[in-house]
């Protein structure tokens, strides 16, 4: 919308001051533009920028960078807070000061690559249920976002001294989903959908971890859910090590994401929607928010 604003010709337009860039502006709005650069100096497409008011702390301008790495929004007169991220480099943050009919030429911002956490030692690790969540959410078809959760699973990561040969397993009690709904639950676990009767667990079992920068990694594997395996692709950030918790035991934490397509495992949405009932849509978002605990033989059991 912001680049939009700087594309129209303005009835009243003030053209910018020639010190800076030469373009159209809103009456007494000003511009400010960026170019972004990764770490070797090169354009960063698809970068992501926020541009907040910090009288109002209300964000005024999103939106990424083009394939040259090119940002410019025109703003009313102020100061902002301008955030920039990329995958695998550390934000950038900067205040501008914005000024009416004058946008100065892009500043040149260089991203620097992101710290690396240090990995969690090699050895077994447990999720630890009451601080592990496995959520979903999925469009109801005509109404609003459905939002769930599994209360039942069991999950173990065994971390190797190569990351990228680790391995994780979790296994889901299906029977264990719960929406807030008992009449929508028990429908999900019918024959209609989950059908939990003849498959009773969904399971996940890792391939490989593959890096990409920082706190990213790509957790590939296979999930076998209503007795159909596919291949899967978790977008995993690792949020580090500490010792906390219970009996002040090592642990780590990640957050991990993907999205599953419901017909994938033979849930057809369109049956149902043929049958006249009411179905989440095609595609479902899953999320892992795990912390799991470092197993040895001290490794306190966590209270049920």
């Amino acid at each position: 919308m912001a680049l939009g604003l700087l594309r129209r010709r303005w009835s009243k337009d003030a053209p910018a001051r020639s010190a800076g860039l030469t373009l159209p502006l809103p009456a007494g709005a000003g511009g400010v533009a960026r170019t972004v650069l990764d770490p070797v100096d090169q354009p960063l497409g698809g970068a992501e920028v926020t541009v907040t008011a910090l009288d109002t702390h209300q964000v005024t301008a999103r939106g990424t960078t083009d394939p040259f790495g090119f940002f410019m929004a025109a703003l009313p007169s102020g100061r902002y807070s301008m955030l920039i991220v990329a995958e695998g480099l550390d934000p950038h943050r900067e205040t501008v000061e914005i000024v009416p009919d004058f946008c100065p030429a892009p500043t040149r911002i260089r991203m620097q690559p992101a710290r690396q956490l240090p990995l969690p030692p090699t050895g077994g690790w447990v999720f630890d249920p009451p601080h592990t969540a496995i959520r979903f959410i999925a469009t109801h078809v005509g109404m609003a976002h459905v939002h769930g959760r599994f209360e039942r699973f069991d999950g173990a990561i065994d971390v190797a001294p190569d990351m990228s040969l680790s391995t994780v397993r979790v296994r889901i009690d299906a029977s264990s989903i719960n929406t807030g709904n008992t009449t929508r639950d028990n429908h999900l676990r019918s024959g209609d959908f989950l059908d939990v009767e003849r498959y009773p667990y969904i399971d996940f079992v890792s391939a490989r971890f593959a890096y990409r920068g920082g706190s990213k990694w790509t957790l590939a594997g296979t999930l076998t859910m209503h007795g159909v395996s596919r291949s899967v692709s978790l977008d995993t950030t690792y949020l580090g090590t500490v010792n906390g918790g219970y009996g002040e035991e090592l642990r780590c934490a990640a957050l991990a994401t993907a999205e599953l397509h419901r017909e994938d495992y033979t849930l057809n949405w369109r049956t149902m929607l043929a049958r006249g009932i009411a179905v989440v849509g095609p595609t479902v978002q899953l999320e892992l928010d795990v912390q799991a605990m470092y197993r040895s033989p001290d490794t306190p059991t966590p209270p049920e």
